[in-house]
């Protein structure tokens, strides 16, 4: 190829430690200037006050690091919670993005009570979706809402019933490839890429292996990583890939993988970027 795509390159700093220091460090060690925000000093990022969101800026500001979103635990609660609920912490999300200069914030399509059909949520995650973009939509942001296993958006039909039903310019698609994998999508590329593409925003990059749900490298598992980059870098995707990597952890917030496995996930992604011939830059 002549003209190499350009992907830029972030990840969850808090998958590497908990110091958003030594977050930048590795990320800047494996080619990034940007970073994903979930949590500093092991504070949630809707918990940080404006003086921690001061600090944390300052520390980006220092080392030349953007930020590619807030990784909000938006949405990641019981549907029955009142709208109200979200509709708050949505609001200290847009000010962390607003603080540290981003556009994009990460959200979730709610869980559900043990026992209850995912088709009996629809209309109540439809109503709270449409009362977050609402206030997405008067902030100005973009809400990324991400596949997250055992939520109602969890599968392509469902991600897409979302964001039409929604049909809001505020609500867009992170793309998990892992996520899809572990709720029995045998290949997410061929059963959901051309069904959200056209609403896909920003790539979460993680992998998994169908047989155990176990998360791996990218290119190490099930999740056809390599046939969805290269329809990607085809499309002309030029937007963020943010490394996930959730290689020693998984808890209900999110998962942790420490300097040395996110070094390893960061490269095995470079590998297959190299791979297409897309720049990460």
């Amino acid at each position: 190829m002549t003209d190499r795509a350009t992907w830029t390159l972030s990840g969850f700093g808090d998958e590497i430690d908990a110091d958003p220091v030594v977050q930048t460090a590795v990320l800047q060690a494996l080619g990034a200037s940007f970073i994903e925000v979930r949590s500093a000093w092991g504070v949630n990022i809707v918990d940080l006050d404006a003086a921690q969101l001061d600090r944390l800026a300052a520390v980006f500001e220092e080392r030349g690091m953007g930020v590619s979103a807030i990784a909000s635990p938006v949405g990641k609660v019981d549907v029955a919670l009142p709208v109200e609920h979200e509709v708050e912490r949505l609001g200290r999300a847009i000010a962390a993005a607003e603080r540290l200069g981003s556009r994009y914030i990460r959200l979730f399509s709610f869980f559900r009570a043990e026992g209850v059909a995912v088709e009996s949520i629809r209309d109540d995650v439809m109503v709270r979706m449409r009362a977050l973009a609402d206030r997405a939509e008067a902030a100005g942001v973009i809400l990324l809402h991400e596949n997250e296993k055992d939520i109602y958006g969890d599968t392509p039909e469902r991600c897409l019933d979302i964001v039409e039903t929604v049909g809001s310019p505020a609500l867009r698609l992170a793309w998990d490839s892992a996520n899809f994998v572990q709720v029995g999508v045998a290949r997410p590329f061929d059963d959901g890429y051309a069904l959200l593409r056209p609403h896909l925003e920003y790539l979460q990059v993680k992998d998994a292996l169908s047989a155990t749900g176990e998360v791996v490298p990218a290119g190490e598992g099930d999740g056809q990583l390599l046939e969805t980059l290269t329809a990607l870098r085809d499309d002309g995707y030029a937007g963020f890939a943010s490394l996930e990597p959730h290689l020693t952890d998984v808890n209900a917030l999110g998962g942790f993988s420490g300097p040395a496995a996110f070094g390893r996930a960061g490269r095995a992604f470079r590998l297959l970027t190299d791979r297409i011939g897309v720049t990460l830059a």
